[in-house]
């Protein structure tokens, strides 16, 4: 579908469907479409907690080696969970020590606080704002800046030129992660993307919509067209926009 509808590449996210696991087969499917694979999410959901390992820095050191046999340039990786408290305290560190050791960027995640109802948890350590940490490269997510109910061009901000990620979606500041398609919420999506262009930006805009809602597969074909339309639209035609 990201060849068909005229994308420039992908990210993986690591998962729990095996194919994504998989780096020879992720390479054949790849070169079959045509569709460079440009980004690696590590496995660092709820959901994947015992792919690739339940050693958190054996997931980034397999993440890193994904990316650098299949020709990807980042490597997503989001803050820890509390409850992970020896990576958790060992974690700035840590990823500064692997960005030395490779030229894939890890870039660290935005986050939020998880909230139900009137109830807030703070489920992230250092912190899920990132930008109160020392990192070589963030990525920004606008549907997580919409639940955390932060400004997103302040956060852009806060990154400056360490910024090496986007992804790109929309959210209406509801307590759930919503990523909808750009220019249904509330965020700057064209906002962020004419900044990027004015500031010579040099990584990828992913495009992470969930399109979990379409009732066919034509409907969820036309949301992503209209999500990577509004994306080139906004931004110089020599920035790249993947998919996950």
């Amino acid at each position: 579908m990201a060849g068909r509808l005229g994308y420039d590449g992908v990210e993986v996210m690591v998962w729990t469907d095996p194919v994504s696991q998989d780096i020879e087969a992720l390479r054949r499917l790849s070169d079959h479409h045509g569709v460079p694979i440009l980004a690696v999410h590590a496995p660092c959901l709820l959901i994947t907690q015992r792919v690739w390992s339940t050693d958190p820095w054996t997931k980034l050191r397999r993440a890193q080696s994904a990316a650098e046999k299949l020709g990807a340039s980042t490597v997503v990786v989001h803050p820890p969970f509390r409850w992970q408290r020896q990576y958790a305290r060992e974690f700035v560190e840590g990823v500064w020590r692997m960005a030395d050791e490779t030229d894939v960027r890890f870039a660290v995640e935005n986050m939020y606080p998880w909230r139900y109802r009137d109830r807030e948890m703070l489920a992230y350590a250092p912190e899920w704002d990132v930008t109160k940490d020392d990192y070589r490269h963030f990525t920004i997510d606008l549907s997580h800046t919409a639940t955390a109910r932060t400004s997103a061009l302040d956060m852009l901000d806060r990154m400056g030129d360490r910024l090496g990620h986007v992804h790109l979606a929309d959210g209406r500041g509801s307590a759930k992660d919503e990523h909808l398609v750009p220019g249904r919420g509330t965020q700057p999506c064209a906002e962020l993307l004419d900044r990027l262009t004015r500031t010579g930006f040099d990584g990828h805009v992913v495009l992470e919509v969930n399109t979990r809602r379409a009732m066919s597969s034509a409907e969820r074909e036309a949301d992503l067209a209209e999500a990577l339309e509004f994306t080139r639209r906004h931004l110089a035609a020599d920035i790249r926009v993947p998919r996950p």
